[in-house]
């Protein structure tokens, strides 16, 4: 079977970690959930193909696919090697089942029976064996300086409604330097994708700057298998690690040791920190964060016994010169969406409707929104940007995006037409008025406008004038009534003459008495 393609999105990231982060294929691996094979591959493809880091500008998606993926060479990489057993769902299997009596020969049948071209027997077990000896084999972690940042959630205190006194659970965001044990904690409301990313931003700042590798658990806010727009790490946090040029390798589930950093740093937290305010009652969050926040201080200043220096000097000395510089702009929070671009060539998005190029009509595109903007992207190429609108039911429409007929459309408007009928004469200008009024919307007379004007190249300003004026006279406020006057000659009459008027009495009409 073969080997399923990576995303655009997931190749751009590998070649961004490469030559902006500097990282090796392995850590790179572990940063996208790849194998190192893998992203020696593309990196052979990459170089094959001639792509560099930063891509040109103006190279899209597609045009990027292309490039790696030419149908001359669909077969180039293909591997011939046999598929490898699953060894972890067995080892798991076989603690889970002892009850049961699961042997490996029965796993090995059923590895035969999806993979009828894979190993024997004998060298199933033999692979397995030798997998199952690297399980137990501990690894201590040498970090370097500047080089990563643990993060993750503990249990928090409660806040105190104050006027129901309900109690309110909260969340403690830990950051931990991994070279200094340098420590940032603060309470939020909810592990959310807002609360997670703001949790980042102001760590940094507390910081002054930045990892070259953040390292947080499997949460779903940093890492989301399930997540429709990209299988594996969050969009939304992967914007924030672009933007502060970090890369992001996620502690492996069930994998405590990856992030033992941050597992201490989370207990320590609430030792000398929570403890310390157990007794305390909040009735805020920004009010506990104030507490916390002092306490950290206190925290990070504490003499370290082996190395009688604090977190802080060692943060100075060690990771801070080596870290990142902090950007000038912190992130700020965007959602991603997808959006289906409708035949009028608007997308809707919260109630709310945002015009594309008429081009992109039935197409599928990527909607990056923040508080107050809006950005439309089609495989990596940005299609517009507006200004984000909270009117619901309303139309957010700019003139370039709209087809040609369309524009012309739009540029007539009713000071315009008036404008036009003033250098005829007066009855034309109020016949327009009357139009446009006699109409549940001005727009539906605009067309019945347009035709009156085009009479106006046919014929003189007298004689239009004079058509208007018997229009006015007959309440005949239609482009068919004008055309008619003049084509009959009926204007030359409406200076002379006025509607016939019924007669007050006639032998033939019923006077009031009749009904009596």
């Amino acid at each position: 079977m073969a080997q399923e393609r990576l995303s655009m999105r997931k190749i751009k990231e590998i070649l961004r970690l490469k030559y902006d982060c500097g990282l090796s294929h392995r850590q790179i691996a572990a940063s996208c959930q790849l194998s190192s094979s893998t992203v020696s591959e593309y990196f052979q493809r990459a170089a094959s193909a001639g792509v560099a880091w930063p891509l040109p500008e103006g190279l899209n998606d597609e045009a990027l696919e292309a490039k790696l993926f030419p149908a001359a060479s669909s077969t180039q990489f293909r591997s011939s090697n046999k598929a490898l057993p699953e060894f972890a769902r067995i080892h798991e299997e076989l603690r889970t089942h002892q009850k049961v009596n699961l042997t490996l020969d029965l796993l090995w049948r059923e590895y035969k029976e999806q993979h009828p071209d894979g190993y024997q027997y004998s060298h199933f077990c033999r692979l397995y064996y030798r997998w199952r000896q690297t399980l137990d084999l501990p690894m201590r972690q040498a970090h370097k300086a500047g080089d990563k940042v643990f993060v993750d959630y503990g249990e928090g205190m409660c806040l105190i409604n104050p006027t129901t006194g309900e109690r309110i659970p909260t969340e403690l965001f830990v950051a931990v330097w991994g070279l200094s044990n340098f420590t940032y904690a603060e309470a939020t409301l909810t592990q959310s994708l807002p609360d997670w990313t703001s949790s980042h931003v102001r760590a940094f700042g507390y910081f002054g700057c930045t990892p070259h590798i953040l390292v947080p658990d499997n949460l779903r806010s940093g890492v989301s298998q399930a997540c429709t727009y990209e299988p594996d790490l969050n969009p939304v946090y992967a914007d924030l690690a672009s933007h502060y040029g970090v890369a992001v390798i996620p502690a492996r589930p069930r994998h405590p040791k990856d992030k033992a950093k941050v597992e201490a740093g989370v207990l320590i937290a609430k030792r000398w920190i929570l403890a310390v305010v157990r007794h305390r009652t909040f009735y805020s969050l920004e009010e506990m964060n104030e507490a916390i926040r002092e306490l950290l201080e206190v925290l990070n200043g504490r003499l370290l016994l082996k190395v009688k220096k604090s977190r802080r000097q060692l943060f100075d000395e060690l990771d801070r010169p080596a870290a990142k510089p902090l950007t000038t702009e912190p992130y700020q929070f965007a959602e991603w969406k997808k959006a289906t671009v409708n035949i009028d060539y608007h997308i809707e998005i919260d109630k709310h409707w945002y015009s594309l190029p008429y081009r992109w009509v039935h197409q599928m595109v990527d909607v990056r929104l923040t508080p107050a903007t809006l950005e439309v992207f089609h495989k990596g190429q940005r299609l517009a940007a507006h200004g984000r609108s909270y009117v619901p039911h309303a139309y957010t429409t700019v003139k370039e995006h709209m087809p040609l007929a369309h524009q012309k459309h739009l540029e007539w408007n009713p000071e315009r037409l008036l404008k036009w009928a003033a250098t005829i004469g007066p009855c034309t200008v109020q016949l327009l008025k009357q139009i446009m009024t006699h109409r549940d919307h001005p727009e539906q007379g605009y067309r019945a406008c347009l035709g009156v004007m085009r009479l106006g190249k046919s014929y003189p300003k007298e004689r239009m004038e004079a058509a208007a004026l018997r229009a006015i006279q007959y309440q005949a406020y239609s482009f068919r009534s004008v055309k008619s006057i003049l084509f009959r000659g009926l204007d030359g009459q409406s200076s002379q003459s006025s509607p016939r008027k019924l007669p007050k009495g006639h032998d033939n009409v019923r006077g009031p008495g009749y009904y009596h």
